[in-house]
């Protein structure tokens, strides 16, 4: 039996995270939404096997989430998300080792080859 994947969602708009679990749904994956970086953190259950982050987010960024994790040794796919995407912001969490940097608003088939792309076991970190 193939195990389904688990994308978790971790971002403080409730629209986007209704939005992109459904459209994460319908693409075949499993999902668990946080509204916080430190709601993520504070979960007991083991590591995803993607995580979807808005960069923008009160008490802990995406990007120091990103860096949390991987400081922590906890390691696997990032896709990290803003509605105000600059260079210096895509650089950095794709210089930390993100799998993809999206504008929002997205749409579907970006999340889609996004998460694809990332789930390949030939680009896991």
């Amino acid at each position: 039996m193939t195990k389904i994947p688990t994308i978790a969602v971790v971002d403080d708009d409730d629209e986007i995270r209704r939005s992109l679990s459904s459209l994460i749904r319908s693409l075949g994956y499993s999902v668990r939404t946080y509204r916080s970086a430190v709601e993520f953190l504070g979960e007991a259950g083991g590591d995803p096997d993607c995580m979807i982050a808005d960069i923008q987010m009160p008490q802990m960024t995406g990007d120091q989430l990103q860096a949390k994790l991987i400081a922590t040794g906890r390691v696997f796919p990032m896709i990290l998300m803003t509605a105000f995407p600059t260079d210096a912001v895509r650089d950095r969490v794709m210089a930390a080792g993100a799998c993809a940097f999206i504008a929002k608003p997205y749409d579907g088939e970006t999340i889609s080859r996004c998460l694809q792309a990332a789930l390949d076991p030939a680009h896991r970190p």
